[in-house]
């Protein structure tokens, strides 16, 4: 049975082009990975702007994950990895040697399909990273774990308990907690790879509205296997197939006209 999309889902606001163009904050061209002798990208071009909604698509094992974590070189944790082609991040090539990782994850934060705090306190967990930078003023530190909270709209949830451990936090909440993690460090660009997909409805409505709030500060990059989830909360869609990017456009006219019958046919549910 194929699945329909409520394109009513795809707000009027996508209709309208913006004033001036957003800074582009990632610039990816003729960007090629292989694992090993799997080719797993192939001849990727495609731009991140700031404070949009970037969805990216695409069925089981289409790439999807694997260029997410090449924008934060995670994915050279695999030690057969090579790549080729560049991947710009405000003007310099991040896959260039010279390029230290270290640097570009204090500006690109991640949260993973599994929420994953740390084995320490609530406060513990948001704290950690300005202390790995060298923040230990007291202060300080209080000030940057009530303000990441409230970012991530939890706050008001666990401010009578940030010495608890995040682990008695439910599904929801400790996926919060990881993002408020990432607004510790005030990055520049979020990465999310299927957050919600672990959670409940209501769970995954809350991240769904803190997305849209936190994208006016910042550029957010989401995988997701969820038609809806992307049409709902995304500016620009990229579908990937077999390791190369199929289209790539506003997110209204890839789920209202997309101009490759393989798109229409992937958001129908004809395959994936």
């Amino acid at each position: 049975m194929e699945k329909k999309i409520n394109l009513k889902l795809v707000r009027d606001h996508y209709e309208k082009e913006p004033a001036e163009p957003k800074e582009v904050v990632y610039d990816t061209k003729g960007l090629n990975l292989w694992y090993g002798e799997t080719h797993a990208l192939k001849n990727i071009h495609m731009d991140i702007r700031e404070k949009e909604v970037t969805a990216i698509i695409g069925p089981s094992g289409c790439g999807k994950s694997t260029y997410l974590k090449t924008l934060n070189r995670m994915v050279e944790l695999v030690p057969t990895v090579k790549t080729s082609g560049e991947i710009t991040y405000k003007g310099k090539n991040i896959l260039d040697r010279s390029f230290r990782v270290e640097d570009l994850r204090t500006k690109v934060g991640m949260v993973f399909q599994k929420p994953n705090p740390f084995p320490k306190s609530i406060y513990e967990n948001i704290a950690y990273g300005p202390k790995i930078h060298g923040i230990k003023n007291k202060k300080v530190l209080n000030e940057i774990v009530e303000k990441s909270l409230r970012g991530a709209f939890i706050w008001d949830e666990v401010k009578d308990r940030l010495q608890d451990n995040a682990y008695g936090l439910s599904g929801g909440q400790q996926q919060r907690l990881c993002i408020a993690r990432c607004l510790a460090i005030e990055p520049n660009v979020i990465l999310m790879d299927e957050p919600t997909s672990a959670l409940d409805p209501k769970s995954t409505l809350r991240i769904e509205e803190l997305i849209q709030e936190l994208k006016k500060d910042y550029a957010i990059v989401i995988v997701t296997h969820n038609m809806q989830q992307a049409a709902r909360i995304s500016d620009k869609t990229a579908f990937f197939l077999h390791g190369e990017i199929v289209e790539y456009d506003k997110t209204n006219r890839i789920f209202n006209h997309p101009r490759d019958e393989r798109t229409g046919d992937y958001i129908s549910g004809r395959f994936g």
